[in-house]
């Protein structure tokens, strides 16, 4: 039977804050379909591609009728009778059509969910797992986890200046007990959250919603909730931070409302390199903004060593600025996410970029999501090493961890944990 693309369908969906988002569903001449949903971010970078939205009161103007409309009245018609086991050349006719740099004229939100969709539809026709179509036989690692504990920024009404305060076990030794372990800082977490007065609920990715009196307050309870729940901060358990500078900087320096500073690049890189010092800091998200390379490679240079620099906004998935930061020495990390340049191929091409020059990479969810689990096989298939899916509540983000729980059982005793492997050289050798 053949694996050409015989029927592709568009339809709106709801997402994880209610909103309309599109799913696109893929059949082949063989039979085989395949789906996925595209996912929405919330803190989203200047230079990243753009989801086509209707405007106007319904929905609050985050309706998808106009991108659903794409996929049928032009989608469709351009990708009938391509191979869906030559994702690259269907993401070029995708690309080529859109025609725009950003995905704006059919959507990224559209063209996303179909790239997927395709990809989805050749693993099946493969009769493969997807993890495995994508691993083509060679070996991949368990991606080691990153969950948030306390969700900020723009992700819980900017409560907190930093987005996200996440745990990391590398040393966890498998998934699922990365998992139980951080089953038990959270559940800590919650209890000290309760003692600071009554809980708010969780943020957009499942975690606590904050109540601090200062970003630093939120460092030192997740810290105490780490010792609080029976282990050690800095051996079993490090902190991530996603800093989201982008959201609290401009070109005139960084406004820290939590802590009523105001502060310059270089006061700024001296805060993050402070806090590093301080707390059991493994990896940092975006500590600058997504045109303040200078601070971004300050920070680097101090403490890319032994703390993983990641970058974000500054990269957007972009193989291009991947190698242009790499020159710059701005970070030694990217964060990969489908939907922020439209397309799987140019996803996989930003993993490479990284993952040649020696960086680590991070394969990630956004803030608006799914029960879609495609990021999981996306990050086990192309051996990314690391997985970033928000928090350790909440369905959406559940699925995603759920469906990690099966890889590693699928793979069997043949599993091979990430852990410190997953980061870029030399930290993972000072870590270990």
């Amino acid at each position: 039977m053949s694996s050409r693309i015989a029927a592709v369908t568009g339809r709106q969906l709801w997402d994880s804050r209610g909103r309309p988002t599109v799913e696109a569903e893929v059949t082949l001449e063989s039979g085989a379909v395949g789906r996925a949903i595209a996912p929405a971010g919330a803190s989203r970078g200047a230079h990243e591609a753009i989801d086509l939205r209707d405007g106007g009161s319904a929905y609050g103007g985050f309706g998808v009728n106009r991108a659903v409309a794409g996929i049928g009245a032009e989608i469709a018609g351009a990708l009938i009778g391509a191979d869906a086991r030559d994702q690259a050349a269907v993401d070029r006719i995708l690309c080529d059509l859109d025609g725009t740099a950003n995905k704006a004229r059919l959507g990224a939100n559209a063209v996303v969910a179909v790239s997927m969709a395709v990809l989805h539809a050749a693993a099946a026709d493969a009769g493969a797992p997807l993890w495995r179509y994508l691993a083509d036989g060679r070996k991949v690692r368990i991606p080691l986890p990153e969950i948030q504990i306390f969700g900020g920024g723009a992700h819980a009404g900017r409560r907190t200046d930093v987005q996200d305060f996440m745990v990391m076990c590398p040393n966890a030794g498998s998934f699922r007990r990365a998992l139980e372990i951080t089953d038990d800082v959270y559940r800590a977490a919650g209890r000290l959250m309760e003692e600071k007065g009554p809980l708010s609920g969780v943020a957009d990715e499942g975690g606590w919603w904050p109540n601090f009196s200062s970003n630093e307050d939120a460092l030192d309870t997740l810290t105490k909730a780490i010792e609080a729940s029976g282990h050690r901060a800095g051996e079993d358990v490090f902190i991530s931070l996603d800093i989201a500078a982008n959201e609290f900087g401009d070109a005139s320096g960084y406004a820290l409302a939590l802590d009523d500073r105001r502060l310059s690049g270089a006061e700024m890189a001296a805060r993050i390199i402070d806090w590093a010092g301080r707390y059991p800091i493994l990896s940092i998200e975006d500590p600058a903004g997504q045109d303040d390379w200078t601070t971004m490679a300050a920070i680097t240079a101090r403490i890319g060593d032994r703390v993983q620099i990641i970058g974000d906004d500054v990269l957007v998935t972009n193989a291009g600025r991947v190698a242009r930061a790499a020159e710059a020495a701005v970070c030694n990390a990217a964060l990969i996410k489908v939907n922020q340049v439209g397309t799987v191929t140019e996803a996989r091409a930003a993993l490479d970029a990284a993952l040649d020059r020696g960086w680590g990479a991070i394969v990630s969810a956004r803030s608006g999501e799914s029960e879609d689990v495609t990021i999981a096989h996306l990050a086990t298939g192309w051996n990314a090493g690391q997985l970033k899916v928000g928090s350790f509540t909440r369905s959406e983000r559940m699925a995603k961890w759920n469906e990690m729980l099966r890889i590693e059982e699928a793979i069997g005793s043949h599993a091979e944990w990430a852990g410190f492997t997953a980061f870029a050289d030399p930290i993972g050798r000072v870590a270990a």
